[in-house]
């Protein structure tokens, strides 16, 4: 059995992972274990750059805490503005034992004004959908893009076309080398 540390105890987050290392490796068996570790980076990243950063951190502070696993994986949702519009996305990174990584984002969808308004009072994204679709918690639930699309897609699809991407070097492993130790 492989170990997969998932940097990130939200349930939307844990359940994407394991859908899809369970679709892409359908006859390896996984434990997945969810941990909080720190992104060092703001709570609501606020560029691509800072997202991407997020992830990453997450996954070899992860790894720091949990050396023995077999993967580690770092979700990060961010947003940026993007010609007076404020964009939603979210980037992965999967980390192996030998080093090989991937890295994937979800799609891109903008978000309403109402919502923006929110954001820049100050609030994170899913505090600021929460408020304007009277929710509670959206972000461990179907999240921004649930809401917005009455949940034709859901996080946890977003989020699990994002892992399975970036588990494309995985699957390749003869197309990829090793990028970290």
């Amino acid at each position: 059995m492989q170990t997969v540390i998932i940097a990130s105890t939200n349930p939307v987050k844990v359940t994407a992972v394991r859908h899809a290392f369970q679709r892409v490796f359908p006859g390896t068996e996984y434990e997945f274990i969810g941990v909080e570790v720190p992104s060092g980076v703001k709570d609501q990243p606020d560029s691509d750059t800072e997202c991407l950063r997020g992830a990453m951190q997450r996954v070899f502070n992860s790894r720091e805490q949990h050396p023995a696993a077999h993967y580690w994986v770092g979700i990060e949702a961010g947003i940026e503005r993007r010609d007076g519009e404020m964009a939603s996305f979210s980037w992965t990174v999967i980390l192996s034992t030998e080093g090989r990584i991937g890295k994937a984002t979800t799609g891109i969808s903008f978000l309403p004004p109402a919502v923006i308004e929110h954001i820049e009072a100050g609030l994170e994204l899913g505090e600021a959908m929460d408020r304007v679709f009277a929710q509670q918690h959206s972000k461990q639930k179907n999240g921004a893009v649930g809401l917005l699309t009455g949940n034709a897609v859901t996080r946890r699809e977003v989020h699990e076309n994002a892992v399975i991407l970036a588990l494309i070097p995985f699957k390749n492993p003869e197309l990829y080398p090793i990028q970290a130790k």
